[in-house]
Order: C-alpha cells, then sequence, then structure tokens
C-alpha cells in the first residue's frame, strides 16, 4: 500500500512545534500513540475530511463526538452564519440561549434548569462545586476509567484497594485536592457498597460516566448504574451523569433514558454546540437555585451562552429531531456492527467489538470487551498502531489510539461502513505481514 504524501502536514508541524508545546493543542492530537507526525486538517464536508496535502478521508472521529450530523451540515452553517452577521458575543443576555435551554430541558428525563459555559470541563467543574454548595459535604467519588476534563479534583487515579483517596495523576494537582477525592473501579458493586457503608453521609456528589467513553467503551451493565442510584438517594449524595459524549447521541434523553435512572445533575457538550465549544449543567430547581446569583455557590463566563454556538447548538438538535435521527442512528451502528464484529472476531489478533448506538469500539485484547479501566490491556496501543496507519492509508481517519472510541454521524452511509469494513479487514492483514516478516 502507497503512503500517503503529507508534505504540508509535516511543514506545518514543524512550525507548530516551534511555537505550541508538542505542536498541538490537546495531546491525543500528537499521534504519539500511533507514531508519525499529526495530520493537519484543512476542511470537512459531510462524513469526510481533506488534509493539508488534499488527502480526503472518511472521517469516523467527528472532532470527537459533537458532528453527529456531520461536517458543515447546511442548516447549521445556517445558523451560524445568520447569528454571526449579528455579532459573535455580547457578554450579555440573548434570545437563542433561551432557545436552546428550552431544547436541552424538554429533552432530558427530569431536567428543570441548565446553564451554558463554554466545555466539558468547565461544565464538571462547577456541577461538582454546586454538589458541594448544596450539600455541604466535601467528598466526591469519581471513577476509574471515566474522564471528566482537566479537572484538578478529577484528575486523580485508583490507588491500592477498593476505595482509596485519589493520588494525582498530572502534576500540579496538589495532594490536598486528590484526598477529597475517592476513586472506585467500574463495574465493583461490592466496592461501591463498601465505600457508601464507611463514608456515604460525607459524600457530596458521585460523577459517572453513565456509558464511559474515553478508555475504550466500557459499558456498565444497568444493574449497576441502579445500585448506584439507590446508594446516593439514600446517603443524601448527588448523582452526577457526565454525559458530555452520551448526551443526545444515545438517545434524545442520553443516557438517563436509555437506561431508565435520573441523575441529580447531569453535564453536557459536544452535540449541543453543534461544533462550536459549548458546555452545560443542569438538575432540578431545588439544586440549581445554589447557583449565582440566587446562591452561594459562584459561576460566571463572559461566553457563556455565545450567540452563535446556542445558533449551533439549536439548529443541531432540531434536525435531530426532525430527521428521528437516533433511529437512524441506531440502524447504521447496527450496520457497522454486522460488518465489523464477525472481522474481529475472526482476526488473528484478539479483538473484541462492543458498541451502543453510533458509538463503537474494538479491544485489542482476548476475551470480552471490559467493562471496567484495569481489565483495559495496556498492551492494546503497539497493537493498534500498524493497523491505524493502515487504515490513514486507505483514507479511513479514526482515533489515533487504541483507547479511544469511533463516531458514526447522519452524513455516514452503509456504504462507507462497508468500505470502512473492507479497509479494516486489509489493514489487520496488512499488521500481520509487517509482524510475521
Amino acid at each position: 500500500m502507497s503512503q500517503l504524501s503529507t508534505k504540508a502536514s509535516s511543514e506545518l508541524y514543524g512550525r507548530a512545534t516551534k511555537l505550541i508545546p508538542a505542536g498541538v493543542n490537546s495531546p491525543v492530537r500528537a499521534f504519539g500513540a500511533v507514531g508519525g507526525e499529526p495530520l493537519f486538517i484543512a476542511k470537512g464536508q459531510g462524513s469526510e475530511l481533506w488534509d493539508a496535502d488534499g488527502n480526503r478521508y472518511v472521517d469516523f472521529v467527528g472532532s470527537w463526538g459533537p458532528l453527529i450530523l456531520g461536517h458543515t451540515h447546511p442548516d447549521v452553517m445556517k445558523a451560524v452564519a445568520e447569528a454571526s452577521q449579528n455579532g459573535l458575543t455580547f457578554g450579555a443576555s440573548c434570545a437563542r440561549e433561551v432557545t436552546l435551554a428550552e431544547k436541552v430541558i424538554a429533552s432530558y428525563p427530569g431536567l428543570e434548569r441548565v446553564r451554558f459555559v463554554s466545555s466539558g470541563t468547565e461544565a464538571t467543574m462547577t456541577a461538582i462545586r454546586l454538589a458541594r454548595g448544596a450539600t455541604g459535604r466535601d467528598l466526591i467519588v469519581k471513577f476509574a476509567g471515566c474522564y471528566h476534563g482537566h479537572v484538578d479534583h478529577l484528575l486523580v487515579s485508583a490507588g491500592s484497594g477498593l476505595a482509596t483517596q485519589g493520588q494525582p495523576s498530572s502534576a500540579g494537582v496538589p495532594e490536598a485536592f486528590a484526598n477529597l477525592t475517592r476513586v472506585l473501579p467500574l463495574d465493583d458493586e461490592a466496592a461501591l457498597k463498601a465505600l457508601f457503608a464507611a463514608e456515604g453521609k460525607k459524600i457530596a456528589a458521585v460523577i459517572i460516566e453513565p456509558i464511559p467513553a474515553n478508555n475504550g467503551l466500557l459499558l456498565q451493565r444497568p444493574e449497576f448504574l441502579k445500585l448506584l442510584r439507590k446508594l446516593t438517594s439514600e446517603s443524601g449524595t448527588l448523582l452526577i451523569f457526565d454525559e458530555v459524549i452520551s448526551g443526545f447521541r444515545v438517545a434524545r434523553g442520553g443516557a438517563a433514558e436509555l437506561y431508565g435512572i435520573r441523575p441529580d445533575l447531569v453535564t453536557f457538550g459536544k452535540i449541543i454546540g453543534g461544533g462550536m465549544p459549548v458546555g452545560a449543567f443542569g438538575g432540578s430547581e431545588a439544586i440549581m437555585k445554589y447557583i449565582a446569583p440566587l446562591g452561594p455557590v459562584y459561576q460566571a463566563g463572559t461566553l457563556s451562552g455565545n450567540p452563535v454556538a446556542m445558533a449551533a447548538g439549536a439548529a443541531t438538535l432540531a434536525v435531530l429531531e426532525r430527521e428521528n435521527a437516533w433511529a437512524k442512528l441506531e440502524d447504521l451502528g447496527a450496520t457497522a456492527e454486522s460488518l465489523l464484529k464477525p472481522i474481529a472476531q475472526a482476526s488473528r489478533r484478539p479483538i473484541a467489538f462492543t458498541r451502543v448506538g453510533s458509538l463503537f469500539w474494538f479491544a485489542f485484547q482476548p476475551g470480552e470487551a471490559p467493562r471496567s479501566a484495569a481489565n483495559v490491556s495496556n498492551d492494546a496501543g503497539p497493537r493498534f498502531a500498524p493497523i491505524f496507519r493502515a487504515l490513514l492509508a486507505r483514507g479511513m481517519y479514526v482515533p489515533p489510539s487504541a483507547y479511544e472510541v469511533f463516531f458514526l454521524s447522519l452524513a455516514h452511509t452503509p456504504d462507507q461502513i462497508a468500505r470502512f469494513a473492507d479497509a479494516f479487514s486489509e489493514a489487520l492483514a496488512e499488521a500481520d505481514e509487517q509482524r510475521d516478516a
């Protein structure tokens, strides 16, 4: 297979490394886990991308999830153009944030109030602060393998034992912050019960990705999530669903609708911005009244409720509703599973395929797809790297990491999925030949 010509990307990368740490503005873009230099993208249209050299790809990243309609959807582009004609930002209230708030609240189970911010990280950070302010408690609980943005008290990893004090997993995070965070394994009912028996009355909030999708796709048993809901309710602890990825993707009402579980607080991002930088957090009126200026929990943002971003988000949600999008996305996901799972199962290397709706993932390890971070293979990266490069050479743009999920959009077609399946089969064969040589 001939290699791609990436001279323009390489030149841009060379310039970038002299200006930006590692030449990238987000770590996974550096291609460090798959080798080589990162691509610089010039254009997107529908389900396809073009890089700076003019190479064309079918895109299974979708800007890491926001582009559920595909790139440059005409309704979204029209909404953005109309909004931008009247100004890019006001630092004041505008009608479009009311419109988007109405759509979000009408869609999500139990949601009564929502506040917009500029990123998913900002949403989770404020949801934690709100939970502490509303409960008067300090401890929070997260799960190993769930990522909630680069928030100091959430950048911790599990230590030994069933439930431990968190240890910082990033330099610059004080141990004092991490010591207020407890880290539990996913899919471990005994550890969950033990922690709540010991410290339940001290815990302000438990935050979880109900569909963990940042360390592989670690699908949880509904019984585990329902136990979590039961224990938090009994102890007066707030349950926070981080639906930055799953919100408006796996169902109109996100994982809350899919599993029939109502959290106390929820965080959103990605899709509700339609490709623009947007996050949000919300909950009942009783909890949200603690947010300033109604209450003592402070949060503010000059660009919160930005009119252009609000227009993009509202247009995206309108298309999803009009197009019966979740049924169509489920059909596309089922097509992908029917084609890709047999290839994974027949591979000479062990690969487990897992999917929910329009999200799917290949676990490069033997056995069933894992449900906890501890069971995700540390050796998956080297196994995936040659397959990534082979897919890229065949015009398939996929996540440059073995631990990231693949995204489908309404713009994808069954034919493109079939082409991806053929490319995946060929990539596996090529990687096997290289390994055997």
